[in-house]
């Protein structure tokens, strides 16, 4: 791994942090002897929640594919490897040798995106003793289409944040999927009615093209320097893309192969399939090998050739130029303090299942060993079967933030935390989602093929046998009527309570309060 020696002409260090993994970033057009690019393997960054295996290794691969990448180019690079003997685990405390070793007068940084990471970095320079004499400086990392604060300069003059509203905003801003006059491509904004179909075996799944990568030794010394983690490593035959140039022809397989059907699959789940049409590009383009214009403007090409509908184009821009992009000024206009908001005081730990996948839910076990298997899980998995449980049976949000951070290798905290505490658990009381995203086993049972063969029965709602979502379904909106009953998009579920007679009610309580006092053995 490259590391420079000290010579005296040094007079910048620039700073790259593990998600901050693009090659054609402006600071590499120009080789300049007197730069030294820094990244650092610490323990800090492994242990500040439990992590996945493979988002370990895959950050570290492609950190150190960059890193090589670098050197080749004639850039000079100080790596620190988490073995190495003068690494001290710690980002203020390694940045503080580095200073004295190289002694410069400038140091960069690009834009952290998460809030903790940022603090870090103003804090570090803002308190030591040689902050006087070398000067910081924080530059945009040329990643985003927004600026840190630009969600929240759009909303400031209206009531309530809506991500329709800021996606038609992104759509016209930026010339994406727009005919003529500032009209959108089709006629409509939105094709999402037509992107609910469930998958029924066929088209087949497209062929996993990844590449394989061993990376054994890689594992051995994060083991041996005592990092934990949990879920499969696949250390020997890890698919997720660790360059840009495997990052590119990620792209260019989804384009080939499953966009065409991801407009009309991608809220389906089958136990058959864990990748169906998505595009597994999420974790080059949260550590940026890719950027989001490219991918973009990759899929509008696509269907301007006539190669696919506009409902799977418009489907998959509108997670990537709306949602994404949405989320992360949620993130920003809201930090710090926002990882906290609990708005339901739920406090449940979550089940020991968690960690294995073994409950006999048929939907659970699947979405969860999918996830401890590949480290991946696609967003109404992620969503609308573990999310759902999850705020059904009232499980601590803020423990269930930290396991979708640390078992994703596509979370960060800048889109995995609004995810979670505001999409997925309505925990934020409405600040991001409008309604909370909850269902009974009918809803799970249209999309998937999950409950056939499941130890529970799907149509019933009381008894050992019943579907513990139903229950807990009933239970949820009645233990929540003050805080929910006047919200338009709910109204139905209420209507159906008060067509419901007392006993009817009660039993329903009953059994939820059954299943949240055991879910371990659910």
């Amino acid at each position: 791994m490259p590391t420079t020696a000290n010579p005296p002409s040094t007079h910048t260090l620039r700073l790259i942090l593990g998600d901050q993994l693009n090659p054609q970033h402006p600071w590499f057009a120009q080789v300049d002897a007197g730069v030294v690019y820094v990244l650092m393997e610490i323990r800090q960054e492994t242990d500040y929640v439990l992590h996945h295996a493979q988002k370990i290794i895959a950050i570290f691969a492609a950190m150190r594919a960059l890193a090589r990448q670098l050197a080749q180019a004639g850039h000079r690079v100080h790596y620190l490897q988490i073995n190495d003997p003068a690494n001290q685990h710690s980002l203020p405390a390694n940045l503080g040798a580095l200073i004295e070793r190289y002694q410069p007068r400038q140091f960069d940084y690009q834009d952290p995106d998460e809030y903790r990471l940022d603090q870090h970095l103003k804090d570090f320079f803002a308190s030591r003793p040689y902050a006087a004499r070398v000067n910081s400086s924080q530059v945009d990392s040329k990643h985003f289409y927004t600026q840190r604060h630009e969600a929240a300069e759009l909303f400031a003059q209206r009531k309530q944040w809506l991500m329709e509203h800021f996606y038609r905003h992104m759509r016209l801003r930026h010339r994406v999927l727009i005919d003529g006059m500032d009209k959108p491509a089709g006629g409509q904004w939105n094709f999402d009615a037509e992107n609910r179909k469930p998958w029924k075996g066929a088209p087949p799944e497209p062929p996993d093209l990844r590449p394989r990568h061993d990376h054994s030794t890689l594992w051995a010394s994060i083991e041996a320097a005592g990092v934990q983690s949990f879920g499969e490593p696949s250390a020997d035959n890890l698919r997720w893309p660790l360059n840009r140039t495997e990052a590119v022809q990620q792209l260019e397989h989804f384009i080939c192969h499953a966009l065409p059907h991801f407009g009309d699959y991608q809220d389906a789940m089958s136990r058959k399939a864990w990748r169906l049409f998505h595009s597994l590009l999420s974790f080059a383009l949260n550590v940026k090998m890719l950027n989001p214009r490219e991918v973009v403007e990759r899929v509008e090409a696509e269907w301007r050739a006539g190669r696919v509908e506009l409902a799977a184009a418009e489907g998959f821009v509108r997670q990537i130029i709306g949602w994404r992009e949405y989320v992360r000024g949620i993130y920003w206009a809201q930090m710090p303090g926002y990882d906290q908001h609990n708005g339901f005081e739920h406090n449940t730990p979550l089940p020991k299942w968690f960690w294995t996948g073994n409950t006999r839910m048929n939907c659970l076990a699947a979405s969860i060993t999918g996830s401890l298997q590949h480290a991946h899980a696609h967003h109404i998995q992620r969503l609308m079967v573990i999310g759902n449980f999850a705020l059904l049976a009232g499980l601590d949000p803020q423990a269930l933030h930290r396991w979708y951070l640390g078992v994703y290798i596509d979370a960060f905290e800048w889109v995995e935390l609004p995810n979670t505490l505001g999409m997925s658990q309505f925990a934020d009381g409405g600040l991001l989602a409008t309604k909370p995203y909850v269902s009974s086993a009918a809803y799970i049972d249209r999309m998937s093929d999950y409950c056939k063969g499941c130890a529970y029965d799907k149509k019933q709602r009381l008894g050992e046998a019943a579907c513990p979502f139903n229950a807990l379904y009933w239970d949820f909106y009645q233990r929540n009527a003050d805080p929910l009953k006047k919200n338009p998009r709910i109204g139905m579920a209420y209507q159906h309570i008060a067509r419901m007679d007392a006993d009817t009610l009660a039993a329903l309580q009953a059994r939820a309060s059954q299943i949240r006092g055991q879910l371990d053995a659910l």
